[in-house]
């Protein structure tokens, strides 16, 4: 890739200028959604070119604050969102191809999960993409006056270099050295998910000698989309009279396919016949690999399946509502079907607008975007193989909350039966656990007004 298109160059001054005059300018970094940047600006686009995903959670958290800014439509007044990866061009853009290739290896073949912690040991800081988005992301923020808020540590810490106020979104309940580099700088501030988060990073940046005034670290709760929490008020608890809606996830980089793929050879068996005590959504994100894995695991077991896959389903236009376009909704009518998409934003949406409205329980990798999500929408959770500190520190604290259990590979359907299972006048641990998510905000009251209040944060700081 020799140098930026000229319609991506059009679209980096447009960024360029709502970051500028915006309430609320965020940045992220998560990979790359070029089509939909040229979609959004009324610019020629390709709709089947594949995205470059290196984390959805950088994605999801960041869009689904900027969601809470525009309320009922998209207003670059209120918040505009940029990631400086779409602007990454010349002999720079292949450390991003690198990125991408390493990181979907690493999540597809456990054995090598040892070197992803070496990684986030030793800080990412040090990863060859952080010389990538630099350039393009001073040059974007240059003329930005006001508090700009962060989803992604490597961006935070570069522009509190550049001398900018920044909002650092600690995005996990865990502190990674690398949100310390920069905490003693007078114009950092930092949102954490809860107290425990917060005198963590006190704790951590003591011992590194930052003095950390404790005001400029908010407890925030953590940033869900409203369009998720909504999510739980469109769906009824699950009840023994009809089946179980199961909602099976990767991640950005298409994490624990192995385990994916294991479960859904668990429960095919269990899927036929007229009256399946099974649904199956599998959300496959932007990987090609593991939507055509489930399709041709459903042709084998001769069970039907809806492939969840609409050209350019996402309806992001300045002035209107973040939804699916009319014409692209479609009915399920399968025992199982898949979400795909090339590109992250679609894919996003569709999740959003399939996904959490009908699940009613989630197995998932404890990540801090999915886990969370999950549970706002009120479903239960059953977790696959954590991929870090963090994700151990998120699975406990749903653990805790009596929402969520470790899922059992070999004995999913055993597992299945048990938390769905109820003695008379007693309910099961599965009705249990979705009650206690859909009440959740009386256990954890930050957790359903994390975007609100991040909103908040950042606005304070710019009178």
């Amino acid at each position: 890739m020799p140098s930026l298109t000229p319609s991506l160059r059009q679209t980096k001054k447009l960024d360029a200028k709502y970051l500028k005059t915006t309430k609320v300018p965020i940045i992220t970094v998560s990979g790359t959604y070029k089509e939909d940047l040229k979609g959004l600006h009324h610019l020629p686009e390709n709709d089947l070119l594949q995205d470059i995903v290196l984390s959805r959670a950088h994605y999801s958290m960041a869009i689904g604050v900027a969601a809470e800014a525009w309320k009922n439509k998209l207003d670059p007044q209120e918040a505009w969102l940029v990631d400086p990866t779409n602007y990454v061009a010349g002999k720079k853009w292949g450390s991003i191809v690198f990125t991408d290739t390493i990181g979907k290896i690493l999540a597809r073949y456990p054995m090598l999960k040892s070197l992803k912690d070496i990684v986030d040991k030793f800080g990412r800081q040090k990863l060859p993409i952080l010389e990538s988005i630099t350039p393009p992301l001073i040059k974007l923020t240059e003329n930005i006056k006001k508090p700009i808020l962060s989803f992604h540590i490597a961006a935070g810490n570069i522009m509190l270099a550049e001398g900018k106020t920044v909002f650092q979104m600690v995005t996990d309940p865990h502190v990674r050295e690398d949100y310390l580099a920069q905490c003693d700088k007078i114009h950092a501030f930092y949102g954490v998910f809860d107290e425990n988060t917060k005198k963590e990073f006190l704790e951590k940046a003591e011992k590194l000698g930052k003095n950390v005034d404790p005001d400029r670290v908010i407890v925030t709760g953590p940033p869900i989309d409203p369009r998720v929490l909504e999510a739980r008020n469109h769906k009824a608890p699950w009840n023994s009279n009809r089946s179980l809606k199961i909602c099976l996830t990767t991640g950005g980089l298409g994490t624990n396919k192995p385990e994916i793929a294991k479960i859904i050879d668990k429960l095919l068996p269990e899927m036929q016949g007229p009256q399946a005590r099974f649904e199956l959504m599998v959300y496959a994100g932007t990987h090609t690999d593991i939507k055509d894995l489930v399709i041709e695991k459903a042709r084998k077991a001769d069970i039907s399946y809806t492939e969840i896959n609409p050209i350019d389903p996402a309806q992001f236009e300045i002035g209107k509502a973040l939804t699916l376009k009319k014409e692209v909704h479609k009915r399920i009518n399968t025992k199982i079907s898949v979400i795909y998409h090339p590109q992250i934003i679609d894919a996003n949406e569709l999740l959003i607008a399939y996904g959490f409205p009908w699940a009613d329980l989630f197995i998932s990798k404890p990540s801090g975007d999915m886990a969370y999500d999950a549970i706002a929408s009120g479903a239960a959770l059953l977790t696959l193989a954590e991929w870090g500190e963090w994700e151990h520190n998120i699975r406990l604290k749903f653990e805790k909350h009596e929402i969520s259990q470790e899922a059992d590979l070999n004995e999913i359907v055993k597992q299945l039966d048990s938390i769905t299972h109820s003695a008379p006048t007693k309910t099961s641990w599965l009705q249990n656990a979705q009650h206690m998510a859909r009440t959740i905000e009386k256990q954890d009251k930050l957790f359903r007004v994390g975007a609100i209040n991040i909103l908040k944060a950042v606005i304070k700081l710019s009178r």
